[in-house]
């Protein structure tokens, strides 16, 4: 088992792409949790994606309910990036089985949701500094995550 992503309503076919791509040269598949705020296709993820789109494993999910189901039923535990949180994602502990869910660029993800993650960490940054783009922010915690549970390792 290794750490996913997860993109939930992407409102950015720009970052999507990069998150994409991030997946494709990583190993890490990519969820997409719909409906996107943009048509999503490969025409609409070419400019960030380039031909890395080839290589990347996704997987759509028809709403949130369809991804709620495929965690469970997979045995994986749902981490959440948010800015709402005071845990740092560079002091947290990182499992294989996790799947880290990144929220609409545009508005995060509603606290329903939120409430149901076993864990939300933040990416510390200076004081009066709202977030990072979503793809840098996805990068940065997948990054910290794959170096915990050693799957950097079996990349060349």
């Amino acid at each position: 088992m290794r750490v996913a992503l997860a993109l939930y309503q992407p409102d950015i076919a720009q970052n999507t792409g990069t998150l994409l791509r991030l997946g494709a040269c990583l190993d890490v598949t990519v969820h997409i949790i719909h409906p996107a705020g943009f048509p999503f296709s490969r025409a609409s993820l070419r400019r960030a994606g380039l031909d890395y789109l080839d290589h990347a494993g996704y997987v759509e999910h028809s709403a949130y309910s369809a991804f709620e189901r495929w965690l469970a039923e997979n045995g994986r535990r749902l981490v959440l990036l948010t800015t709402k949180t005071g845990q740092s994602a560079y002091n947290a502990a990182y499992r294989p089985n996790d799947v880290l869910l990144l929220g609409r660029e545009s508005a995060g993800v509603p606290h329903a949701i939120a409430e149901k993650a076993a864990l939300c960490v933040r990416i510390p940054m200076r004081q009066h500094m709202r977030s990072l783009n979503v793809a840098i922010a996805g990068s940065m915690v997948l990054g910290e995550a794959l170096r915990q549970t050693t799957a950097f390792g079996t990349l060349s």
